[in-house]
């Protein structure tokens, strides 16, 4: 093992710890369940992560994601703190479970607008929850029950409070960055804010309820087991994806291809030891892998460095802990939000697509007045169906008549006595659900051609809508007296027509894998189509000049 890797995992997993600790504290109390809670969390998800983890400096534990949808579960749950841990725990397993699918491999295509939306929407509503105990109130679950007791919150404001919450905030925020390079200024937020109250007596509300023990298992309540399941798979997938997330920004920086599955797998691993002990369940947190890594981290040894790290705060930091006021936890998440928001969107809003702003303006407010799952559920939804659509009008048919001497000498003879023609029709661009009435309501133009041959151009099976599409297309012109040869790109295509039946709208010799083998055999049926009807006109007149004899 490499002396100075180790040294640099020592160091990322210190400061990694460093900023977790107050981040930690933070989220815990926000969520409801206790400053207590958000540590245990921190440190069995980085302890057993670490573990059973992906071999990358992934630091993890509660995240503001994570802390938001907690704390509205445990209003929703009316404080019963047993039936919250029993939620974590199943949201854990289910996280577990997830973990042998496929799904995990799906983050990449989350659309960029969907993870802004989501990211500025969490951001404001970390700032807006801390409202409250910035003024030396309890905090509210939700936004718009804080905007609810607004005028209760400015009638009684607590002064001290305040002036620690703002002193706090200014340490955050004019902390030099030279400084801020080796201690992060969380650290530096809670030492001068917990002294300044200390030496000047502010009675201001503190963190309570650390004892310096280890955590004991807690019981937990599965008596509404069908209720607890819908808000478990909740938690499963916010802790799922933001772990995903983060593990895509580790995988930028750290150029190492990491397995989505074993990361869930681990993350779930470590959510459900937390949860028998009492803690809350986080995920994968970019910001701290980022500090590690920039650090020297290159392992998972400073994730589980960090872990421990936790662990000592716990058993020997309690006095000092306690000590904290919750109002510099409170600047402390200003802070997190306020970095959360995605202000790289925001400076090119002025030239963003409109679709693009759509669907971020839609996720963003409804990840705060309504449900973050149903907000990502609806973003993901409406950037596909914008997608579809683009694609469905780029989707065009290219009809050309067949370029040959000897079927336009055939269509001249015949000029006087029909229309026929032979076209090549080309399906250029994607041929699926979205393009495929658009492209059936093109065909109409069709139906006085006696030979179409269908060039398939693209080398993409077809999904459901456009088989049947295809089917429908196959029929009309078939109802219309018009032959049809139909060009596929490659043999799995065919295997699909022929599995899903729309073999009997064609015969083997219609089909082909070159468009110059259907050309030849529309000329031969036209040829033969031409001879026919030489033979019926010549009986024709054979007739008409027999009975005019007679």
């Amino acid at each position: 093992m490499n002396i100075r890797n180790v040294s640099g995992d020592l160091i990322g997993g210190f400061i990694a710890a460093a900023i977790a600790l107050p981040q930690a504290l933070a989220f815990g109390t926000m969520t409801g369940a206790g400053a207590l809670s958000g540590l245990y969390g921190a440190m069995f998800l980085c302890l057993f992560s670490g573990f059973f983890g992906i071999n990358v400096p992934l630091i993890s534990g509660p995240t503001g994601p994570t802390a938001i949808i907690i704390a509205s579960i445990y209003a929703s749950l009316g404080g019963n703190l047993n039936a919250l841990w029993a939620v974590l725990f199943l949201a854990s397993v289910f996280q577990i479970i997830l973990s042998f699918t496929k799904i995990p491999n799906l983050v990449k295509y989350v659309p960029y607008p969907v993870i802004s939306g989501f990211m500025n929407g969490v951001g404001v509503i970390l700032i807006i929850l801390q409202i409250a105990p910035l003024m030396g109130l309890k905090a509210y679950s939700t936004p718009i029950s804080t905007f609810k007791n607004l005028s209760h919150i400015l009638s009684n404001i607590n002064t001290d409070a305040l002036v620690i919450g703002l002193f706090s905030l200014g340490v955050l925020i004019y902390t030099p960055k030279i400084i801020k390079k080796y201690i992060p200024s969380e650290i530096f937020a809670i030492i001068f804010g917990t002294i300044f109250a200390f030496c000047y007596k502010m009675d201001v509300p503190t963190i309570s309820g650390l004892t310096g023990t280890l955590p004991s298992i807690v019981t937990a309540d599965f008596s509404n087991i069908i209720r607890i399941s819908t808000l478990a798979v909740m938690v499963a997938v916010i802790c799922s994806t933001e772990s995903l997330m983060s593990g895509l920004v580790v995988t930028s920086l750290t150029k190492k291809k990491i397995n989505n599955q074993t990361l869930i797998f681990a993350q779930g691993i470590g959510n459900s030891i937390a949860s028998l002990f009492g803690g809350i369940s986080g995920a994968g947190a970019a910001m701290r892998s980022v500090a590690a890594i920039k650090t020297g981290a290159t392992t998972k040894l400073s994730t589980i460095f960090c872990g421990v790290l936790i662990l000592f705060a716990i058993l020997y930091g309690d006095e000092l802990v306690n000590m904290v006021p919750m109002a510099t936890l409170a600047a402390i998440l200003i802070r997190v939000g306020y970095n959360i928001i995605d202000t790289k969107l925001l400076k090119v809003l002025h030239c963003a697509p409109k679709e693009d702003l759509t669907v971020m303006l839609l996720v963003f407010l409804l990840t705060i007045f309504h449900d973050i799952i149903f907000a990502v559920g609806v973003g993901i939804t409406l950037s596909a169906a914008l997608f579809a659509k683009q694609l469905a009008d780029k989707t065009t048919l290219n009809i050309k008549e067949v370029d040959d001497n000897e079927i336009l000498r055939l269509e001249k003879r015949l000029h006087d006595e029909s229309d026929y023609k032979i076209r090549v029709v080309h399906i250029q661009g994607e041929f699926f659900f979205g393009s495929a009435s658009q492209i059936i309501s093109q065909f109409e133009e069709l139906l006085g051609t006696k030979h179409i041959i269908l060039c398939y151009d693209s080398d993409r099976r077809l999904d459901i809508s456009a088989v049947f599409a295809l089917e429908d297309i196959l029929t009309r012109l078939k109802s219309q007296g018009v032959k049809v040869y139909l060009v596929l790109r490659n043999v799995e295509i065919l295997r699909q027509i022929n599995e899903l039946n729309i073999e009997r709208q064609l015969e083997d010799d219609e089909i082909f894998f070159e468009e110059i083998d259907a050309i030849q055999k529309a000329k031969e049926e036209f040829r033969n189509y031409v001879k026919l009807e030489n033979s019926r006109t010549a009986n024709k007149k054979r007739g008409f000049l027999f009975h005019f004899k007679k």
